[in-house]
């Protein structure tokens, strides 16, 4: 799912006029790579509570996308409709994370 969220954001920066604001077309691309790249990171740590950790890093970029996804759309890099579409995956992809962090919580007592 964030694999899918960064494809989706890169997509999105390479449209006229996103393009070429390259602070947030970084930003939101950094972000989203983030998310994908902390889970990586913490799919290969050594407990589940530093799993956990990276995942709640996962999470917080999710959110950092959907934030600066709406700067996009005040500048108007982006459709409502694509908008609303990279919206909804940063959501499910945080809600993702979420519930598996819940998971790792119940299966080992981790903070």
């Amino acid at each position: 799912m964030a694999r899918e969220l960064t494809r989706k954001v890169y997509c999105l920066t390479k449209k006229n006029g996103f393009e070429k604001d390259y602070g947030l077309k970084r930003q939101i691309q950094e972000a989203a790579g983030s998310a994908m790249h902390n889970i990586a990171e913490g799919f290969d740590s050594e407990t589940n509570a530093e799993f956990v950790r990276f995942l709640r890093y996962a999470k917080r970029s999710c959110t950092e996308v959907q934030s600066e996804l709406y700067v996009a759309l005040d500048e108007e890099y982006l459709s409502e409709a694509e908008f609303q579409d990279v919206y909804e995956q940063a959501r499910r992809t945080r809600a993702a994370v979420r519930g598996f962090i819940n998971y790792l919580r119940r299966s080992k007592r981790v903070s």
